[in-house]
């Protein structure tokens, strides 16, 4: 039975979702938050230490302008509803990407929900936000030449956004695509990954449990043999 430590989340097709069921982006967007609830909750009870959410990616501000700023204020809505919530299940927040470069106002309100949930230890959920993992991996080599640090993997992995989060055990892509979308990269290269063909508001707690169950049955070689 694998162990699993950390599972990261690409939560592919709300839109889809909201255009076919309600003829509305936005709509999908909001009935994709149930779902994140509920992934959270089964997480918690599979008594899995880490989940990574993607979010919102560099990529994403190509999107119309409308739909973006509706995304980040669905966000700002959810923190602000529902971080007491968090706070009593126990749920520890961070935040991973290029969140300097975020309006104050967000700025603002992540440092507050990090700062909150600090000392909670249920379950660690990262919040992939602004992220694209080329940069990440950039902005890792520059930290490194500028500390004048050798170039090798433990320097890499202690200046990345993730540093001490383990590398994810599963990856989980819903919406029937097949890539990584510029998605943790580096931390990927030994993650068993599970393309879902559900749009994100329709994938179930029953569907995450079968996928964390075939995963607990992989045989899993690391290289060898």
């Amino acid at each position: 039975m694998n162990p699993i430590k950390h599972v990261a989340i690409i939560m592919d097709g709300n839109g889809r979702w909201g255009t076919k069921h309600k003829n509305s982006r936005k709509a999908g967007h909001r009935a994709g938050l149930n779902t994140v609830e509920n992934i959270i909750d089964e997480t918690i009870r599979q008594k899995i230490s880490h989940l990574t959410l993607y979010t919102f990616s560099t990529e994403n501000w190509k999107r119309p302008k409308k739909e973006v700023d509706f995304l980040f204020e669905l966000l700002f809505n959810f923190l602000t509803k529902k971080i007491d919530a968090l706070i009593r299940k126990k749920i520890k927040l961070k935040f991973i990407g290029e969140i300097n470069k975020l309006p104050p106002k967000f700025k603002n309100l992540i440092k507050m929900s990090e700062k909150r949930t600090l000392q909670n230890f249920e379950i660690q959920v990262n919040i992939a936000l602004n992220y694209g993992s080329k940069a990440e991996i950039v902005n890792t080599f520059k930290k490194i030449v500028k500390n004048k640090k050798t170039i090798n993997e433990k320097n890499i992995e202690k200046n990345l956004y993730t540093k001490g989060i383990p590398s994810p055990d599963i990856l989980v892509r819903t919406g029937n695509t097949q890539r990584l979308s510029n998605f943790l990269l580096w931390q990927l290269a030994y993650t068993e990954i599970f393309f879902e063909k559900k749009l994100w508001p329709d994938f179930k707690t029953k569907d995450y449990k079968k996928i964390i169950n075939n995963f607990r049955l992989l045989k899993r070689n690391f290289g060898a043999i």
